[in-house]
């Protein structure tokens, strides 16, 4: 009998990424957290916006995430921006390390999920758009729900 996959619940998501950054792969990591910050992520109190991830000294660490501290915490709660550390394998952090080096990639936090109990991070390595490209992307978007309606209205037959 095969394991069912338990649906994953999204905590946080950088939907500002997508508009500023073309993703070219996506990768699953870790994080390391204290009791306090699950309890608050869980509650839904997490910001991605303008997060990255970085590589140093073979360890990939997370910036500028902001997770609220946790109501009933008292002095157990950290601070809300604090670095945390990334679990990924040391293979995956040579080629991450290689691809940022090189080629003009960065890592951005693009989602904070729940995967069989344990907070994951989506990192997603990306380069950057140019103002024409954001253009064409909301053009393509405007006409793709253009053509999604015209589809929708000839069906119910008004056209």
């Amino acid at each position: 009998m095969s394991k069912q996959e338990k649906p994953t619940r999204a905590f946080a998501e950088n939907r500002k990424a997508y508009h500023d950054y073309f993703i070219e792969e996506t990768y699953e990591a870790g994080i390391a957290l204290v009791g306090t910050e699950v309890k608050s992520i869980r509650a839904g109190k997490a910001n991605l916006r303008d997060s990255y991830a970085s590589i140093a000294n073979g360890e990939c660490m997370l910036y500028n995430v902001h997770i609220s501290p946790y109501e009933q915490g008292n002095q157990f709660n950290r601070d809300p921006r604090r670095v945390r550390k990334l679990l990924l394998h040391k293979r995956e952090i040579a080629r991450l390390y290689g691809l940022v080096q090189q080629k003009g990639f960065t890592l951005l936090a693009l989602k904070l999920y729940q995967k069989d109990g344990r907070i994951k991070v989506e990192l997603g390595l990306a380069r950057g758009k140019k103002l024409h490209d954001k253009r064409d992307a909301a053009a393509d978007k405007e006409a793709k729900r253009d053509i999604e309606q015209a589809f929708r209205l000839r069906q119910k037959g008004e056209i």
